[in-house]
């Protein structure tokens, strides 16, 4: 079915038309309600990328879990968040997040266990020689001032608490919620906030964490696109109608929009994809794409109808005129979102393909449906249509037409200095792309006053950061001794040591041969013989004692390959690493096994702080690590090195969650271990949200610019296809190029940090611009072939057709300013830039574009006349 035989059924047929629309809209827009939210980051990137699987591992072996903050802060007391009144508070809080999590999901729930809080924490000090104690720091509530500036001098003296459970200041005091997973954190604050509601206090808690900020903007998010829609759609209506004056008409362009947002989503819903931050703008971007059409047809329908008075006659002009331009601006902006399924980031993939899909939705709509809208209006209703009263035609002539004439004889007489100016700004913007910081912190999705950024800028000002990464250590892969090897090992031992009692060597000897029968691994033989020779000095004569003890620990040492970190040299190292980490000024806090080691070791003799160190053997570290685990919560170790300590997680914490901060510390680390070589082969990756984050925020970049370029050329070819001809071809991509230089330009100048809805804006920009660039030069051969010189042909075309871009610009524009108000960074970011994308758009088609065919009219209408003959 060709273009006329779908206009003359939906003329012939408007009720049909509009009857099967409707139907198909209730019944693929009824899909919406199974809807799914999902803004966690880890879904930026497939499910089995290597960084994702190896961030998911490491939270597996490590027993690590996303992070919500809650931080108390008090300036005005003298003692801050250490009174018996706040501790109580943060008591009741404890107790309240132990209890949390989702009812109708009970894998939803905050991870006691691994709670940091004052009463789930040790202090650990010192109980004489060589004895550590580990009391519960905050038991209970203290119930005088000394008792809470205990709680609060034993935390300050722990380094695993300083800077990260209690300021360094001593004045702040916070306490990490693990969550089994993010999309809980939105209940958990909300919880904690109505819990805190109900205290009558003057101290401050604040709530924050990336797995909270991106939590919280799901729901905020859900929220903004039924408000931002509705209200880009009311601006686009009510300038529409102060440019087409009648209500009844102008609805069409408002259902096409519509009708394609609804069965878009819906599709996408149905088809069992979540809503991320990228396809909830799908609305957003849809709608000025599907209205841009209708406003073509509604524009030239303005201008032609009053000289026909025959709905169906102008209808089958204007569709002549404008078939082919709409087909191929829907095929090429369709294209430039499709090229975003070769993005590596899944929701950017679904976000291109359901765009393109509703792109080619509205086109059809519009060929189908206004012609069939227009055709069900009575005649009375178009009576007035297309005419203007006498002073309202000054005004009109004022402020569109007669500017868009002047414009029109500038482009004509001042061909070339226009485009010298443009090629200056295209210059100066390319200075300006040059600039741009690629950069993003879902913190700073929200507006400065929103709770979440200013808990994030008090908590981030007293503790050592509330953005983790995780630094994992591995040592080079040992090869287990088998048990024949220990025996053999230990034959020498009892040789060596036993040689001048044959006796008791003979005893030693057959133990080593019976470890066959009571071992499966190197390590089970090692015990079973070194415990065997201590059972023996027991009941050795006095002369033997001290060589069964001798051997038994010479036999011990056998164990421990692959023990990596119980070595001192690399706990050293590992200290020094840390030492690192904080010179860089971007890391406020890290807390590693080293630490752990060092605070027992200081404890183990009498808290003597000379004592604060790494001991020097092997043995000495084990027995700190054997004392630490007689605490209440001996897993706590096991989150900073595994319990064959071959591998060890730094838990390093961030004072900004900015890409770039994260990138400074990779690049940092990178520098570090190329300068100071590691002992035992160690090697090291990262893990945590906030280096996800900068993983696949470079994917996105990279990915984005790729499917850019190609979407480029295809549109070119699409473009020389269309015009049969290269040069045309070529003229149609000046106003995206223009486009694309200035806007990012600005984004460079002005120093905004590229981020995903920046990124994304260079696809809807393809569209919107080769869209005008497509009818202005379609239209503008259709001039020139009528009036036979382009001196005649600029007036034809700064009539109607620049009318019709004018009216795209400023409906489009204007129309999607409300989201400047919107409470999300996001959608106001959208908003400006997509104003300022049409408004460029626009005025690149209509003065470099005329300016350009001006000058290259000889070469360009000898083409056309050769393609016509």
């Amino acid at each position: 079915m060709n273009n006329h035989s779908l206009l003359n059924y939906s003329i012939n047929h408007p009720k049909t038309v509009t009857g099967i629309m409707v139907a198909l809209t209730l019944i693929i827009g009824s899909l919406i309600s199974l809807v799914q939210v999902d803004t966690d980051p880890e879904n930026m990137l497939p499910a089995n990328e290597d960084v994702r699987v190896f961030h998911n591992n490491i939270k597996q072996e490590f027993d690590l879990q996303d992070i919500v903050v809650l931080g108390v802060v008090d300036e005005e007391n003298e003692y801050g968040a250490f009174t018996p009144s706040t501790l109580q508070h943060v008591h009741e809080l404890t107790e309240l997040v132990k209890t949390l999590s989702d009812e109708h999901d009970p894998e939803l729930h905050v991870v006691g266990k691994n709670l940091i809080a004052p009463g789930t924490v040790d202090a650990i000090e010192q109980a004489g020689l060589g004895q550590v104690r580990f009391e519960w720091l905050m038991k209970e509530p203290p119930t005088t001032q000394e008792e809470a500036l205990r709680v609060r001098d034993l935390a300050l003296d722990n380094p695993l608490l300083r800077g990260t459970m209690v300021s360094e200041d001593g004045m702040a005091l916070a306490i990490y919620i693990p969550i089994s997973e993010k999309k809980f954190a939105y209940q958990v604050r909300e919880a904690l906030l109505e819990k805190i509601e109900s205290f009558d206090t003057h101290e401050e808690y604040h709530i924050t964490g990336l797995p909270v900020a991106e939590d919280t903007f799901g729901v905020e998010m859900f929220i903004q696109m039924a408000i931002s829609a509705p209200l880009a759609m009311g601006a686009i209506f009510v300038l529409m109608l102060v440019f087409f004056k009648n209500v009844k008409l102008i609805v069409s362009p408002m259902i096409v929009a519509m009708v394609s947002v609804i069965i878009t989503m819906g599709l996408m819903i149905g088809t069992g994809h979540t809503v991320h931050i990228m396809s909830s703008m799908i609305p957003i971007f849809l709608m000025p794409i599907a209205v841009v059409d209708s406003v073509h047809i509604l524009s030239e329908f303005f201008d032609l109808y009053q000289k026909t008075r025959n709905r169906k006659e102008t209808l089958k002009q204007v569709m002549h005129h404008l078939y082919k331009p709409m087909l191929f601006t829907s095929i090429t902006s369709a294209t430039g979102f499709a090229s975003l399924a070769l993005a590596p980031i899944p929701p950017v993939q679904v976000f291109g393909i359901f765009v393109a899909f509703g792109i080619l939705l509205a086109w059809f709509l519009t060929i189908v449906f206004v012609p069939a809208y227009i055709a069900m209006m009575s005649e009375e209703t178009l009576n007035n249509f297309g005419l203007t009263p006498a002073n309202e035609a000054h005004e009109h002539e004022s402020f569109i037409a007669r500017h868009l004439h002047w414009i029109g004889t500038m482009t004509y007489k001042r061909s070339k200095a226009i485009i010298g100016v443009a090629s200056i700004l295209i210059a100066v913007s390319a200075y300006g792309m040059s600039q741009i910081v690629i950069n993003d912190n879902p913190v700073n999705w929200f507006e400065d006053n929103h709770e979440i950024r200013v808990a994030d800028k008090v908590l981030n000002s007293h503790f050592g950061g509330t953005y983790e990464a995780f630094l994992v250590l591995e040592g080079a892969e040992v090869e287990q001794p088998t048990v024949s090897e220990i025996q053999q090992k230990a034959t020498a031992i009892v040789s060596e040591m036993f040689a001048d009692a044959p006796e008791v060597q003979s005893l030693a000897a057959g133990i080593v041969s019976a470890t066959n029968d009571n071992a499966s691994t190197a390590d089970e033989a090692v015990a079973f013989i070194a415990d065997e020779f201590e059972y023996e000095a027991d009941d050795a004569e006095d002369q033997h004692y001290d060589m069964w003890l001798d051997a038994a620990d010479a036999v011990a040492s056998l164990s421990g390959a692959g023990q990596t970190f119980k070595q001192p040299e690399v706990l050293a190292y590992i200290e020094k690493l840390q030492q690192h980490l904080i010179s860089t000024g971007e890391v406020g806090k890290s807390n590693s096994v080293t630490d752990i080691v060092k605070k027992v070791h200081q404890e183990l003799f009498e808290g003597d702080s000379s004592y604060y160190s790494i001991p020097q053997t092997s043995d000495a570290v084990a027995q700190t690590l054997i004392s630490f685990q007689n605490s209440h919560k001996p897993q706590d170790l096991f989150h900073l090195v595994t319990p064959s300590y071959d591998k060890a997680n730094i838990w390093v914490q961030l004072k900004q969650g900015d890409n770039l901060v994260m990138e400074h510390t990779l690049e940092s680390v990178d520098e570090f271990f190329a300068t100071n070589p590691a002992p035992a082969g160690i090697t090291h990756k990262w893990a945590g949200l906030t280096y996800l984050n900068v993983v696949w925020q470079d994917k996105m970049v990279t990915g984005m610019f790729e499917s850019f370029i190609s979407s480029f050329v295809v549109v070119l070819i699409l473009m020389s296809i269309l015009f049969r001809s290269v040069l045309w071809g070529l003229l149609a991509m000046i106003p995206l190029t223009a486009t694309i230089a200035i806007i990012y330009g600005i984004v460079g100048f002005v120093g905004k940090d590229y981020d995903m809805p920046i990124a994304v804006l260079s696809s809807l920009s393809l569209g919107l611009a080769v869209d005008f660039a497509i009818h202005f030069l379609q239209r503008s051969r259709e001039a020139y072939k009528e009036k036979g010189s382009w001196k005649d042909a600029v007036g034809v075309m700064f009539e109607e057709p620049a009318r019709a871009i004018t009216r795209n610009v400023i409906v489009v524009a204007v129309g999607f300013m409300p989201l400047l108000l919107a409470p999300l960074m996001p959608y106001k970011t959208v908003g400006f830039f997509l104003a300022s994308i049409m408004a460029v758009s626009g005025l690149a088609t209509m003065l470099i574009l005329p300016s350009m065919i001006h000058v290259l009219r000889k070469q360009l209408f000898k083409t056309s006349k050769t393609q016509q003959s």
